[in-house]
């Protein structure tokens, strides 16, 4: 995970800096989120495209009901699209379109095409999920990737799984950016 770096327009500029310093969402009641989460996990174990796309949009629909929110359109879609360039390699998780808030999943990876993981799903979920806020409720239409939108991903997603969330370290670039210092953030 790595933030964006900071905009040169003075309107963006404004919006990333108050995507940074909101670090926390108030967070909805735990059930039915925890239920449907669990559900989510069997649908992925199963393999099952139907139940994994009706069991996201509960669980998204509960999420936008509770920010009242509308409800983003939701695609679960099968191999994640990579990209390979020499060393390195991008794969998208999941995507969310600020013009048609359309918030597309892709349920299994990109190399050997298995299920994906039920936490990297739901954190993928919660994450594009928390880029619909962002543009529908919060004004922040650019909804950028800031070390206060990670930490709202993360606060949700561990408030979803019942699970203490770690606090993030982060690592500074030269460029301004960040990127979480995973060895760091799990050893707590």
């Amino acid at each position: 995970m790595k933030t964006d770096k900071l905009p040169k327009a003075r309107l963006e500029k404004e919006e990333y800096s108050r995507s940074e310093q909101l670090l926390r969402l108030a967070l909805p009641p735990a059930e039915p989120l925890r239920e449907y989460a669990i559900e989510l996990k069997e649908a992925l174990a199963n393999e099952d495209r139907k139940a994994i796309l009706s069991t996201s949009k509960l669980l998204l629909n509960t999420l936008s009901d509770y920010f009242e929110v509308e409800h983003p359109k939701t695609k679960i879609l099968s191999v994640r699209p990579r990209e390979v360039h020499g060393d390195w390699e991008f794969q998208t998780f999941g995507d969310y379109d600020t013009e048609t808030a359309v918030l597309r999943l892709w349920m299994r990876t990109a190399i050997q095409k298995k299920t994906s993981a039920y936490g990297t799903f739901l954190n993928t979920l919660v994450h594009e999920f928390c880029h619909h806020l962002d543009v529908v409720s919060l004004d922040m239409p650019n909804t950028f990737h800031t070390k206060g939108f990670y930490e709202r991903v993360g606060e949700l997603y561990h408030h979803i799984q019942n699970t203490p969330a770690k606090k993030i370290v982060w690592q500074r670039y030269s460029d301004g950016t960040y990127a979480v210092d995973w060895a760091k953030t799990m050893r707590g």
